[in-house]
Parts: C-alpha cells; structure tokens; sequence
C-alpha cells in the first residue's frame, strides 16, 4: 500500500492509497462531514484522473470516513466550477475507463448521494443513509438525480426522494438494489476493497470494454436528464426561494418560503 501526497498546500481534502491495482480515494474533511469544496473538486478530479490514466490500476474505491461520505455542496464556500474531464465534483460526468466503487458509511447527502449514483457499485455500513434534501433549501438536485435517482430504486421511491428531502436507510437501499453489499459499520471500505479485488481478478480490457458497453446504453438519455436539469435549475437559480433556502440553513432557522 503506497500513500501518495499529490494535494496541494494546506489541510488535504481527499487521500488516495494504492491496494495493489485498486486506488482508494477518499474524501477528508471530517468536520465538514467531507462537504465539497472547490479544493476537494479539484482534489477528486486529480485522483479520478490518476485511476484513469495509470495503466497498473484496474479499479477505484470513493470513501468518506466513519461517520460521513458526504454531505454534498459546501452551502457556504461552494464546490467550485465542473472540471474538464469530472464535471461537478470532478466525479459525476466522468466518462471512466475503470470500475468505480462506493463505500458508504453515515450520511450520502445532496451532492453525496449524486456522487455514489456515478458510480458502478455500492458498498454500506448499516447505518449509511442516502437523502437529496435539496429541496428543503430551496435548490434542486443539478448534478445528476432527477434522472439517474430512478435508474436503480422504483420510480416512486425515487420521486419521494426529491420532492420530500427524507433519507432512504440503507437496509431498505440494498433491499431496493441501490446497495450492492450490506455490512456492518465501519467496514464498509474494506467490504469495498474486497470487491475491487474480485473484478481485479479479471482481465482488465474484458471488465472496461463491458463496463464502457453497459455505460452508452443505459447513459443514452443523459443529453436530454443534464438538459431537463439546466431548465430546472435555472430557474431556482432567478428565485428567492434559493437565497432564502441557503441562508437559513446557514443561519440554523426555518425558512421562510415565498414560493418565488
């Protein structure tokens, strides 16, 4: 296992740790609950594009830590612009050429959440949660759920995701087939890395030709989910409703919806 220190100065937002040919990257800022910044933007995108571009690794795994995976946007401080190859986050347009895997504990909200739907598999402790409250602050989820949220949970279930803000426990995810493995918490990473060893095993050209194959048939329709979702959030974007969301989550008090 070999740390690789390729953040920039100041407190690092994401470490990456090389298990044999996976490339676990995970997201560091605790007391945050690993909300994203634009310096964690930029941080994912360096380590995403490192487990596309080095030919000795095979398969990525996206961790938080014990108590969060992620929280989503940074309200405060933003998450900076989309990158060139990741889009938002440096993560959810990514066009990737290696399986990527969530390890979930705790929370996967808002941006979180949109995150773990880029990737391929899903890994979570007991107590991970998954939510888009997005609404409850007067946003709308932009960076990928309205149309990849119904691809592996019912319609339904996936519609009282957006429109109520509540979280899906993960026994009922795995239950639904979001999660792909269950376990107990805190050994969600190392449950993650054991699966990355199992498609490991494989022939690398075999898992990425069918992974890209799978990816352009079930992705067709992303041209018209990312136009839907610029129409949707340019008009949150002109409404109070998103200036108050913000800043009464900010403030820790109710908001006070004018429905404009």
């Amino acid at each position: 296992m070999t740390q690789l220190n390729e953040h920039r100065a100041g407190q690092p937002r994401v470490e990456t740790e090389r298990h044999g040919h996976v490339l676990v990257v995970r997201m560091t800022r605790p007391d945050k609950r690993n909300a994203v910044d634009a310096a964690m933007t930029r941080a994912l995108d360096d380590a995403l594009n490192l487990l596309d571009d080095d030919p000795d690794l095979r398969c990525g795994v996206l961790a938080g830590d014990a108590t969060a995976f992620s929280a989503g946007t940074d309200l405060a401080a933003g998450s900076g612009g989309p990158t060139p190859r990741g889009g938002n986050y440096g993560v959810v347009r990514r066009d990737r050429r290696r399986p990527l895997i969530a390890a979930v504990e705790g929370v996967a909200y808002g941006g979180g959440f949109e995150m773990v739907l880029a990737c391929d598999l899903v890994v979570a402790s007991r107590d991970a949660r998954f939510g888009l409250p997005e609404v409850a602050r007067g946003l709308v989820a932009n960076c990928g759920a309205l149309f990849r949220t119904p691809r592996p949970l019912p319609l339904n279930v996936a519609k009282q995701m957006l429109v109520t803000g509540r979280p899906l426990e993960a026994d009922r995810a795995y239950a639904l087939g979001l999660v792909n493995e269950l376990v107990e918490p805190g050994r969600a990473e190392a449950a993650a890395l054991q699966l990355a060893g199992q498609v490991c095993e494989n022939s690398p050209l075999a898992v990425s030709v069918s992974l890209r194959a799978l990816e352009r048939v079930v992705s067709e329709p992303d041209e018209r989910g990312w136009a839907a979702t610029e129409i949707a959030s340019a008009a949150i974007d002109r409404s109070e409703d998103k200036a108050e969301g913000i800043a009464a989550f900010l403030e820790k008090r109710a908001p006070r919806w004018t429905g404009r």
